[in-house]
């Protein structure tokens, strides 16, 4: 089936109010990690069917048992398939963050986050009390963001014990490589240390492979727990349904006295339309990837064409973290950070970049994963507000 993703107009999202669409009124909202594209027909249907009979009430047990078995079958495509013995159903990925600082680190150790961040990772630590140890990321000759491996090694050596590990990397849009996993294997290994990996982009791959980081070595599975979701995938962030895997067994018993209270808000709903999602929705999946390429595609051609502007390759994810370092130094946003500027010139919203790392003041996380005649409307706008008419 062949779906127009490019049927929504810039009214029509603005009038549906969603977050991303009214916390900063008169803009194109390009802020919010979801998609302006609905959701598949067999989620919808599903949901219809859910209202009209009525079946609002607490998730049977055997309901979740086979959504964590079906999540389980859809990561074969990864050469993964974690025990669904092993794995816990949550309302959201960042609760899986909370369960690995809390209850798998010492009380008072270190969180080591590679930077730019997904957003969250920089301030749910300080929940714990931990210091967060940013360790900025570098990109090599392509603009290719990479991990500082040895910036990752230097944190652990000073007493450091968790470092988050998104894969695929939001904000950069890159899928780390085996090699570049392989070494950080062998780094948290040798200091004792546990990783927590958010996977939550892996059902938006477009040009990059995910490898799964607890398949890299048996040592990577003994210290990482890691998060999935068809949220991202699937467009359904608001029915709050993750999955926590435990990739060892002693981990998941050590949890056991937490782990109902842990589950137990996650949404009936959200449960439900996850099987949806993973075992009769990938076909809508398969089309908003080739979907988000073109837009992906048309965005980065066209800031190849802004002069002082650069923009990293995008392999998965639907965000772009977009580098304005050289027209700030020449002074165009007068002072201001490139995404107030561009809100108030441009009426775009874009992700403050620093709230990504301290380094990245004069970056702006977009997100593509809209109606290509609005997307290209955002770039017009930005393009007039930088360079004029």
């Amino acid at each position: 089936m062949a779906y127009d993703f490019s049927s929504r107009s810039l009214e029509q999202l603005i009038s549906e109010g969603s977050h991303k669409w009214s916390a900063f009124p008169g803009t194109i909202g390009m802020w919010v990690a979801e998609m302006d594209f609905g959701v598949s027909d067999e989620i919808r249907d599903y949901m219809v069917r859910e209202a009209n009979r009525g079946s609002l009430g607490y998730l049977p047990p055997a309901d979740g048992r086979r959504v964590l078995e079906a999540t389980s079958t859809w990561l074969t495509r990864f050469n993964w398939e974690p025990n669904p013995d092993h794995m816990l159903l949550l309302p959201e990925v960042l609760a899986g963050l909370r369960i690995q600082i809390e209850h798998f680190s010492s009380p008072g150790s270190a969180v080591v986050v590679p930077t730019p961040a997904y957003m969250p990772f920089l301030s749910i630590p300080k929940e714990f009390n931990r210091e967060i140890i940013e360790v900025p990321s570098t990109r090599d000759a392509d603009g290719y963001w990479r991990l500082d491996l040895d910036g990752i090694d230097a944190a652990l050596a000073a007493g450091a014990e968790t470092v988050i590990l998104c894969n695929p990397w939001n904000p950069t849009g890159r899928c780390l490589s085996l090699d570049e996993l392989a070494a950080l294997d062998t780094i948290v290994t040798a200091h004792g240390a546990r990783v927590f990996e958010d996977a939550i982009h892996a059902p938006l791959i477009l040009d990059g492979t995910y490898i799964p980081y607890a398949t890299v070595s048996a040592q990577a599975a003994a210290h990482t727990i890691t998060a999935v979701a068809a949220s991202k995938g699937w467009n359904i962030p608001g029915l709050k349904c993750a999955q926590l895997i435990f990739n060892n067994e002693e981990d998941w018993n050590a949890f056991q006295p937490w782990a109902h209270a842990a589950s137990e808000p996650t949404s009936t709903v959200g449960v439900r339309a996850t099987g949806v999602s993973y075992t009769e929705s990938q076909g809508w999946n398969d089309e908003v990837r080739d979907y988000l390429r073109i837009n992906r595609d048309t965005l980065a051609e066209r800031v190849a064409g802004w002069d002082g502007v650069t923009l990293s390759p995008i392999e998965g994810t639907y965000i772009g973290l977009i580098d304005f370092t050289e027209l700030a130094q020449r002074g165009t946003f007068n002072g201001a950070t490139p995404a107030a500027y561009l809100r108030e010139n441009a009426k775009v919203s874009l992700t403050e970049g620093s709230l990504c790392g301290a380094d990245y003041s004069n970056f702006g996380r977009m997100i593509f994963a809209t109606p290509l005649p609005v997307l290209t409307e955002a770039l017009d706008r930005i393009e007039n507000a930088l360079y004029g008419a």
